[in-house]
């Protein structure tokens, strides 16, 4: 059998302010369909392996199961990490959660693949060596002398070793010399194979991962997500699978792939996957522009402007991999974290002005969902109903709102909203008090089971 490990845990810090913090690139709708990149990555492998597992970041968890119930799919298992640890860690999660016969095929889900044919073809030489006994990695042979990308170097489907991402010399170079292959970070091996040889050649990080794993096998219910606890993640070094093991051991196979493939790390490969959106230029060209505001562009060329709700980033081509550098700078935390449209469990809220003593907000909560049960120590709030059906518990008392009327509940009191009906519920939210910010909430009951 063949399972496919998504690997879901990366923050996409290059492609900010597209991407931030609890909306990272792998969610982004930019791609055919209005999918994301961690849609395109489930259908792909779908008729490929008999299972899918999703190894996620905890405050992602909804986020993916909102995108698997948008392509009508059943949620397959998940495990939930507090915070990321790399891919080497993840992936020995996977692995300890997969029956030792498995096939394990491992995907980040942040990467766009075109070419259907020559990716299961990939695939099924991958599983032919995998059930040999090897560790199985991709290699595409360069169409560019690319930076951004870490290389292999192999003879056939001998791998020689791995290299870090190059200067633009070296890249050339391996570009002449043919037996340079772009790393792909795909990978395929049986899950007895992958652990065997992780407990051989790193015995320390092997025995803190499997005591996270077995921590976190020992909680939660039958059915709910393996939740690895924070005490048996910070025991875990961070470290890649390529560090950990792949340079490492001898039970290394490379297949030479053909497909079309990209890492979407930089808006560089953004900007070759989607069309972008349509600007008014004068003496100006080859210039890339995603906003949904009408952009003018005089005098300018070779430029990428990227502008969201709540920031603007205006770089020259080429120049990508400074954005991890640019957002160093930033003051405002929560310009990482979030966009002022945010994801939850039970719907979203977008904040549509923010000022001193005051924020107000639109929110939206899906058909038969509802928020947690909760107060505010600083803030009184005012609920306008816009349309749908509200279910207003304040203190002991509940009561219908319906589009036009609205409620108040002030600072201190036990609330919750809920949507008792078939449609979404669309209301205004006016809050007022001396602090404003998202962590004044108390949680008394969650049916998420958020703290």
């Amino acid at each position: 059998m063949i399972r496919h490990i998504v690997l879901c845990g990366g923050s996409g810090t290059r492609l900010w302010p597209l991407s931030r913090e609890l909306m990272p690139k792998q969610f982004l709708k930019l791609f055919e369909q209005n999918r994301s990149l961690f849609q395109l990555t489930l259908l792909r492998n779908l008729p490929l392996v008999q299972e899918q597992l999703i190894i996620a970041n905890q405050d992602h968890y909804f986020l993916a199961l909102d995108e698997l119930e948008e392509l009508g799919l059943q949620p397959p298992p998940f495990i939930l990490e507090p915070f990321g640890r790399n891919t080497a860690p993840a992936i020995a999660f996977g692995a300890m959660a997969s029956d030792p016969e498995d096939l394990l095929l491992v995907t980040p889900a942040d990467h766009l693949i075109e070419g259907m044919e020559e990716y299961r073809t990939a695939i099924e030489r991958g599983a032919d060596l995998a059930q040999e006994g090897y560790l199985v990695t991709f290699g595409l042979p360069p169409t560019t002398p690319h930076t951004g990308y870490g290389y292999i170097e192999a003879q056939g489907e001998d791998v020689i070793r791995f290299h870090e991402k190059p200067s633009l010399p070296q890249a050339k170079r391996y570009l002449q010399e043919g037996n340079f292959f772009w790393n792909s970070g795909i990978f395929l091996f049986q899950a007895k194979t992958f652990l065997q040889e992780l407990a051989h050649h790193q015995p320390e990080l092997y025995g803190a991962i499997e005591k996270a794993y077995m921590m976190a096998k020992g909680k939660g219910e039958q059915g709910d997500p393996l939740r690895i606890p924070p005490e048996g993640m910070e025991a875990i070094e961070s470290i890649s699978i390529d560090y950990a093991l792949l340079e490492k051991s001898e039970r290394i196979k490379m297949v030479r792939a053909h497909f079309q493939w990209s890492d979407m790390g930089s808006f560089e490969a953004l900007r070759e996957a989607v069309p972008g959106d349509p600007a008014l230029e004068l003496k100006a060209k080859n210039n890339f522009v995603l906003s949904k505001r009408t952009v003018g562009l005089i005098g300018v060329e070779d430029l990428i402007v990227v502008d969201t709700a709540d920031a603007l980033l205006i770089l020259k081509r080429g120049l990508g991999e400074l954005v991890k550098e640019l957002i160093k700078e930033i003051p405002d935390p929560q310009l990482l974290r979030l966009h002022r449209k945010v994801h939850r469990p039970w719907g979203s809220y977008e904040v549509l002005l923010t000022e001193e003593g005051y924020k107000i907000k639109r929110i939206v909560v899906k058909p038969g969902k509802r928020l947690s049960l909760q107060k505010h120590f600083h803030r009184n709030e005012h609920w306008i109903v816009l349309s749908g059906t509200a279910l207003v518990q304040v203190g002991d008392r509940e009561y219908l709102l319906r589009p036009n009327e609205s409620t108040y509940i002030e600072a201190g009191e036990l609330h919750r909203l809920a949507n008792p009906g078939k449609l979404p519920l669309v209301l205004l939210e006016a809050q007022v008090g001396e602090y404003v910010g998202e962590d004044d909430i108390v949680r008394i009951e969650d049916d998420f089971k958020r703290e």
